[in-house]
């Protein structure tokens, strides 16, 4: 039987699948444990799998195959259980738009259960911070986007979840308002007292909030560390070369003659050399040129997230989302 274990993973996941009528196949056998307290990222464009493996965490959608559980409770054999562990907020707007941001909350505090003067003194708890208090009794639809996102995640928080979903939060908002938003979420995030599983395709979002991050595409999980752990394996400096010719000879010329190593890879009519051990850009930069080389143009740069993702899948995170 499951059973909460003090001490075990907020989130465990093994060999999570989940096909979909007419043979889709969303996320194909994904493994992840996340401790608690932590904040944890899934990134990757639309359509990688990551709103489907928060369906299945949250309960909301059957897995084909594998398990989840939350905090120790398994989604599918004990899913009451499991869901009194979380809160959600999704990627769509779900709030009651007639009614005011006041009944919203206390609306979602009587179906989750907390008391009446429970609920009225989280409110107040919660509405301080989240910029809400001086909108409160007006209706939600009269809320910004960014007004509306941080009234759900307050909603969210009224039940005091262990763990809390996050569903690209910010999609959708103009640039201000996303980073008003981001700063609330950091301030979860600092609280330290809940775990945050947060999807995005953001690399900012992912690279300022998350301890650790896995990389999502076509519904496998291709990569998952730290964002510092990941940025480390290339280095602290990268030379992108444009070629103008054959990328792949480009690059097997480069490897013959010691500019490049394993690491390096082309992605259309790009060459990207990560720099180690401090060699300096501009001695890789002479040395293409020495191999005869045809370019375009040569430039060197610090590496990114997205780098992590064109060298894993072969495509640039912003044009796959």
């Amino acid at each position: 039987m499951d059973m909460h274990v003090e001490g075990s993973p907020a989130i465990e996941v093994r060999g999570l699948r989940k096909t979909f009528p007419g043979g889709v196949e969303a996320v194909k056998g994904i493994d992840f444990e996340v401790d608690a307290g932590e904040v944890f990222g899934l990134l990757g464009p639309n359509g990688a799998g990551k709103s489907t493996t928060i369906g299945m965490l949250s309960t909301a959608i059957v897995p084909t195959a594998g398990t989840a559980r939350l905090a120790g409770f398994d989604v599918v054999r004990r899913p009451i259980q499991a869901r009194a562990q979380s809160a959600v907020v999704f990627q769509d707007d779900v709030v009651d738009r007639p009614l005011s941001g006041r009944r919203n909350l206390e609306i979602h505090a009587r179906l989750w259960g907390v008391a009446p003067q429970d609920a009225a003194s989280r409110i107040e708890e919660l509405t301080g911070p989240f910029g809400l208090a001086e909108i409160l009794d007006r209706p939600a639809g009269t809320y910004s986007g960014g007004q509306r996102r941080r009234l759900e995640i307050a909603r969210a928080l009224l039940s005091r979840p262990g763990v809390l979903f996050l569903d690209e939060p910010t999609v959708g908002l103009d640039p201000r308002i996303r980073y008003e938003l981001l700063d609330v979420i950091a301030g979860l995030r600092d609280e330290g007292r809940m775990t945050i599983l947060l999807t995005t395709h953001y690399l900012d979002e992912a690279e300022r909030l998350c301890d650790r991050v896995a990389i999502v595409h076509e519904g496998r999980i291709v990569a998952l560390d730290s964002p510092k752990a990941l940025l480390l394996a290339f280095g602290k400096e990268m030379v992108e070369v444009r070629v103008d010719g054959d990328p792949v000879r480009a690059l097997a010329r480069m490897r013959a003659g010691g500019v490049a190593g394993d690491d390096a890879f082309s992605v259309g009519s790009t060459v990207t050399v990560p720099l180690h051990d401090g060699v300096p850009s501009t001695r890789v930069v002479a040395a293409i040129g020495e191999l005869g080389v045809p370019t375009v143009s040569v430039g060197a740069r610090t590496p990114t997230l997205d780098d992590v993702y064109l060298r894993l899948t072969g495509e640039r995170l912003a044009s796959a989302a």
